[in-house]
């Protein structure tokens, strides 16, 4: 008689965890007297117990783990702003083909060839990120173009199979040149494809968009700011390398949300650029007008930074309920996507509205703290930065990536030229190169035989024959001169270029403008008074 045993999978787990204990238990104890112990049988694996110190094993399991979470997956690299998740999902959307000019797909196809390729961990923490990027009141410059329900300040977004996405015309700043040889490129995974270990990151957007992320032993928080003047600042940086903290705050005077609101407390401000940590204020942005002929209102044009108005409206329901705050007949919810918050405080008469206000303030969530600790990674390790040290990795970073760049380009230029020069070599005699080829046996005869009649090189002979026929008698010699011509001109431009720290700096700050001009837009958020 057979019976099943019918606990729960955990259950079972367990059980059988039992079983199999019980059966090495019995393996090792020691055989009666009298018996000879069994060895185990030829070919078999006699087992090994090896003694190891618990303390030293979790020190070290918990270490790697430390280091996984902190390098791999908490912490923005302070050269593109980046955590890993959203480095991969730029990339694998740019190898996908999903520009700004394309048609947007399903946002779960993007997350889907993400986790199969570059980011082994869960779609829901994949989609997050992804879902993010393409948040207008989380980013100062959005970086993903969504199609969809992607969410609002008080409610999540919907699920990725609804929603469809692609790259926005500013990521293409982010990604341009990764087949340039400008950044590095490491294995995956599984060690299948390769991926980038940093993007060329075209303006600074860790401090542009700024972002956050809880590690082990440490946390950051960066606040978003305004791309021009972010841009203003690294121009002036680059012109001055020992400019102060004071210097750049006359070109970056604080954050900048994508919500708006008042910034008050610019000492808090002033710290964090000079040391890295620092914490400050925001308050809403009101209109005090009459909301009705005889009664007097505050409307809530807009609020902190991740602050939403159903969290606002529902304190300001509790406090009134529970008369802590005096004054109020009714609170009127008139936000919508288009026109933004639009929370409407109807006041009672004989209440001053400058006091109401102070309690809301004081009592809200209309007023609300933001605490900088710029943490980020350079080169490989978690520092905290100050603003001055922020803009000078970047400025670094994108010294490297136009060199890099720019020896690609001239390495791509010299090599096309030594083919044009063969090609010029060979045209002056096609009848005796298509003589040449039908006499030789083999390739490796013929090439030698263009090789010694046209005093070719190797690479140039190679190219010869393996090019159509009909293509060499197409060949206009007055275009191959044009071309050589080009090609020598762009070669001596980026030989003056790489021979010059200051030409590379100034390509830089060119470089950086141009996206200042693309993308900047006015300040949202105000700078009030301490």
């Amino acid at each position: 008689m057979c019976c099943k045993y019918r606990g729960t999978p955990a259950r079972r787990s367990r059980t059988l965890g039992v079983v199999l204990g019980t059966i090495a238990l019995m393996a090792t104890k020691t055989p009666p007297k009298g018996k000879k112990p069994v060895g185990p049988k030829p070919g078999e694996y006699p087992g090994k117990i090896v003694d190891i110190d618990v303390s030293s094993e979790m020190s070290e399991s918990f270490l790697e783990y430390a280091y996984s979470v902190i390098y791999s997956r908490a912490l923005p690299d302070a050269r593109d702003g980046l955590k890993p998740v959203h480095r991969r999902i730029l990339h694998q959307m740019a190898e996908m083909g999903l520009r700004p000019d394309k048609g947007h797909v399903k946002s779960a196809r993007v997350v889907g060839e993400v986790m199969g390729k570059l980011h082994p961990h869960g779609d829901g923490a994949i989609y997050d990120a992804l879902v993010r990027m393409a948040q207008s009141f989380s980013m100062r410059l959005p970086l993903i173009d969504g199609h969809g329900n992607f969410g609002s300040l008080d409610a999540g977004p919907a699920a990725m199979r609804y929603t469809e996405a692609r790259l926005a015309q500013a990521a293409l700043t982010m990604v341009a040149e990764t087949d340039e040889d400008t950044v590095d490129f490491g294995a995956n995974y599984d060690g299948q494809i390769f991926e980038p270990q940093v993007l060329p990151a075209a303006y600074p957007n860790l401090l542009v968009n700024g972002g956050s992320g809880i590690a082990v032993g440490m946390a950051t928080n960066m606040a978003p700011h305004n791309l021009g003047e972010v841009i203003a600042a690294t121009k002036h940086l680059i012109e001055n390398p020992k400019a102060t903290v004071n210097a750049l705050m006359k070109f970056i005077p604080g954050p900048d949300f994508p919500t708006g609101g008042e910034l008050v407390g610019l000492e808090g401000v002033r710290e964090a650029y000079s040391t890295g940590k620092g914490s400050f204020k925001v308050r809403a942005t009101v209109e005090i007008s009459k909301v009705t002929t005889r009664k007097m209102g505050i409307t809530i044009k807009e609020l902190p930074f991740t602050i939403g108005p159903e969290k606002v409206v529902e304190r300001i329901a509790d406090l009134a309920k529970a008369k802590k705050i005096q004054g109020i007949s009714d609170i009127i919810d008139l936000t919508d996507g288009q026109t933004g918050t639009n929370v409407v405080i109807e006041l009672k008469n004989g209440f001053e509205p400058e006091a109401v206000l102070e309690q809301l303030y004081k009592l809200t969530p209309m007023e609300d703290a933001f605490a900088i600790n710029a943490v980020a990674l350079v080169k490989g390790r978690p520092q905290t930065l100050g603003l001055k040290e922020l803009l000078q990795v970047f400025i670094d970073h994108r010294i490297e990536v136009v060199r890099r760049r720019s020896e690609f380009r001239k390495a791509r230029a010299t090599a096309r030229l030594t083919l044009v020069d063969g090609l010029l070599k060979a045209i002056i005699d096609i009848d005796k190169v298509i003589k040449i080829i039908r006499a030789s046996e083999d390739a490796t005869v013929a090439k030698d035989a263009l090789i010694k009649g046209f005093k070719l090189n190797d690479e140039q002979a190679t190219y010869i024959l393996d090019m159509p026929l009909r293509r060499l008698t197409k060949m206009s010699k007055i275009e191959l001169e044009t071309e050589q011509k080009e090609l020598k001109s762009t070669i001596a431009a980026l030989n003056t270029l790489l021979k010059s720290e200051d030409a590379i700096k100034k390509q830089v700050a060119t470089e950086i403008d141009a996206v200042a001009k693309a993308f900047a837009t006015p300040r949202r958020t105000r700078i009030g008074a301490a």
